[in-house]
């Protein structure tokens, strides 16, 4: 049986996501389009654009299949998926997070509630993987870290139960997005911008300067359809160059992820849009 919802709880991002969006929504409001039909999310990544627009219809993507695997899951299970959360809840501690974090392997539902209790439970909500593809965050410092939050897991698979959720590489939006009732919003790995900017592989797959033109290629085909293209990225010189013929306004982002507590702080970010 499904629990009652608060109907204070509107939805919102399950995972932690490095660079996820939540707060920066406010920035973005006055900039996304009014009027489309269809939404596309290649880097869907915690989804908080999604879940702040709502929108009707849907396609959400990303290469990682876990994340994806994990999303069906959501959408699909809720309920079983509560129910193994609620297990890993209860035997929570560092051997048990080691253990956990070894075990790759089980049904669709296993592998769901054990990316979310990692991503609940490691450092800083990380997802960064070895090059076997593995896994390999260390466990985060928290007290009472939200493995099981039933009501905000119950509300993101309301809201995502009438959408298209597929793994796919970010290029796989040209086979769908072809005219001005289609909205894209591109939320990359972003460039880096210093030597220790590492958030270029949130898989397995790396997301370097050639991805980045490969990206922004892609930015174009859609543009030239009169497809609806939102982009955010970087703000530095190579980004801001290979987007010169768009609309770019300067955003201003926290940074709360850095190694030197003296690094973090507001940085700027910048928001492509084609329209």
């Amino acid at each position: 049986m499904i629990s009652q919802i608060p109907k204070e709880t509107c939805p919102r991002p399950f995972l932690k996501w490095a660079g996820g969006k939540s707060r920066l929504i406010p920035q973005y409001q006055d900039y996304f389009p009014n009027n489309y039909q269809t939404y596309y999310e290649p880097f869907l990544g915690g989804g908080a654009v999604f879940f702040h627009l709502q929108p009707q219809k849907a396609v959400l993507t990303d290469i990682n299949a876990d994340l994806i695997t994990t999303y069906r899951c959501v959408r699909d299970s809720i309920d079983e998926l509560i129910t193994l959360l609620k297990e890993h809840k209860k035997q929570h501690d560092r051997d048990y997070y080691y253990d956990v974090r070894s075990y790759p392997e089980g049904t669709n539902l296993e592998k769901a509630a054990r990316f979310i209790y990692l991503n609940k439970t490691c450092f800083n909500g990380l997802y960064r993987v070895n090059s076997q593809g593995k896994f390999n965050v260390p466990l985060g410092r928290y007290q009472n870290p939200g493995i099981c939050q039933e009501d905000i897991l119950q509300v993101a698979s309301q809201a995502l139960s009438q959408a298209e959720i597929q793994q796919a590489d970010f290029s796989e939006v040209l086979k769908y997005a072809t005219t001005s009732d289609d909205f894209v919003f591109f939320d990359p790995p972003y460039y880096p911008v210093s030597e220790t900017s590492y958030f270029t592989a949130y898989s397995r797959y790396s997301f370097g300067e050639s991805q980045q033109y490969q990206l922004r290629d892609v930015f174009v085909e859609l543009a030239k359809r009169g497809v609806k293209v939102m982009l955010s990225n970087s703000d530095c010189d190579f980004i801001r160059d290979i987007y010169s013929g768009f609309q770019i306004q300067t955003i201003s982002a926290a940074r709360s992820i850095n190694s030197n507590a003296k690094k973090r702080g507001n940085i700027n970010e910048i928001l492509v849009t084609s329209y």
